[in-house]
């Protein structure tokens, strides 16, 4: 059994503290598993001791000052001997055994190794990932968990379904973030007039005045962009909806029976009110399976709307500086790709979207109860993505169960359909996924004999 051997100092020097579960938080609160209140310097949940498929890590929690081996880590991999310290408390790692398995291809930093790219890009991004969130906010209030929800599919390659009140400055949050990344930007205003062409672009006729030739020439519509605003997107109809399905799949639009490719990167962001019901179409469900994530943008708080009339009633506003450019993007959506996942993370992934369908095994009888239809595949995918975006923005190499319970609910909420039952007890999707990630569980030991 691996061990920690603290140096506390005093009384509590040289202490041996067994590594009998995992994870092992560290820090001042009072539920941790090791607790150190008596450093100032320790945050409440400062840092944590975790097993991945046979491999012990250790990840810092946000602190910013957990050293391994007197180097500053978000997250690396445990060996006999290793030294690490946490603000003033300091932790030698033994493993007398030395039975711990090697990491595969699909687990640990150490399977980032080979790639150089992992190695310098996703380390850097946590300090980018500061920068992005301080300049966006100096032309938006608060938002902090919509901001990173967004930022996280920029770089998975997926796209955004934002839900919310009009004048919440949806229209602005994206435009600040493509400021903020140098994207170029284009909004599209759906009425229940507006045409595919209106989206894709047309063909129009040219003629040559002198010598009197005719010829087609297409006209790019707004679609060819980078961050594609489709605003109030349930007020145009089907028809014009799905034109924007190619194009959110496949990178691409057809025309005239010709596919041209969209620049890339390319991410869709739409939004919907949800009370405005008259004279809107309902998005159906396979296009709702194309948003990465649905987004809720809820009121600001009374502290955020003073600050928001205070900062947005004066002659001039903040000057918003760009952070990263599309190629950089590109950068971290292959980074993102290729960032090694473990077995256990894709285990907890299915076994949470499986346990949304009523008819599965697993799924719960509060399932069982509200849902009539839940997640399919892509949303396990999903997931999984999101995931490993979410350990590239805090510029960790490695991807955990907590990575996935942070997404879990903009992931599944549009994925699952609730009945009858659920609507006249008031039970909504979003409620019913957080009780899901309390109530499943992470795959454990008896589940990989």
């Amino acid at each position: 059994m691996a061990n920690l051997v603290t140096n506390f100092g005093g009384s509590g020097n040289g202490m041996v503290f067994p590594l009998e579960n995992s994870p092992v938080a560290i820090g001042s609160a009072e539920d941790v598993q090791l607790n150190i209140a008596w450093d100032p310097s320790s945050l409440p949940r400062h840092a944590e001791v975790l097993l991945n498929e046979g491999v012990w890590f250790l990840r810092d929690l946000g602190a910013g000052n957990t050293l391994l081996n007197g180097t500053p880590v978000t997250s690396g991999r445990l060996a006999d001997g290793d030294v690490f310290s946490i603000g003033q408390a300091a932790f030698r790692f033994d493993d007398p055994v030395a039975v711990a398995a090697q990491p595969s291809r699909t687990s640990g930093p150490d399977a980032a190794a080979s790639n150089p790219a992992l190695e310098t890009l996703v380390p850097a991004m946590a300090g980018r990932t500061k920068l992005i969130l301080t300049e966006i906010a100096k032309g938006i209030v608060g938002q902090k968990e919509i901001v990173l929800d967004v930022l996280t599919a920029v770089i998975s390659r997926g796209h955004v379904l934002l839900i919310g009140m009009p004048g919440l400055a949806k229209t602005t949050l994206v435009r600040t973030i493509a400021d903020v990344l140098d994207m170029k930007f284009n909004r599209i205003q759906f009425t229940p007039d507006l045409m595919p062409s209106d989206i894709t672009g047309t063909d129009i006729l040219e003629v040559d005045e002198e010598t009197g030739k005719k010829e087609y020439r297409f006209i790019k519509g707004p679609i060819f962009t980078q961050i594609l605003l489709a605003d109030e997107i349930n007020r145009t109809p089907p028809k014009t909806q799905a034109a924007l399905l190619e194009a959110m799949q496949e990178f691409r639009v057809t025309v005239g029976g010709e596919s041209l490719d969209l620049g890339k990167p390319f991410f869709v962001l739409a939004t919907q009110n949800p009370l405005e019901q008259e004279g809107t179409y309902p998005l159906p469900e396979a296009q709702l399976d194309r948003f990465m994530f649905s987004v809720y943008v809820d009121y600001p708080t009374e502290d955020e709307e003073e600050l928001i009339a205070k900062l947005t009633t004066v002659r001039t506003m903040q000057k918003i500086n760009k952070v990263m450019g599309a190629a950089e993007v590109l950068e971290l959506q292959e980074c993102v790709r290729d960032l090694p996942v473990s077995d256990h993370v894709i285990k907890y992934a299915v076994r949470l979207v499986r346990s949304t369908r009523p008819a599965d095994s697993r799924a719960p009888d509060f399932i069982k109860k509200y849902i009539h239809c839940g997640a399919g595949p892509r949303a396990v995918q999903n997931l999984v993505l999101a995931a490993k975006a979410r350990a590239v923005i805090d510029g960790r190499l490695l991807v955990t169960g907590n990575d996935v319970r942070s997404v879990a609910r903009p992931v599944l909420r549009h994925r699952m359909f609730t009945n009858f039952t659920a609507d006249s007890e008031g039970m909504d999707t979003d409620k019913i996924v957080q009780r899901l990630v309390k109530e499943v569980e992470e795959p454990s030991e008896k589940d990989y004999r």
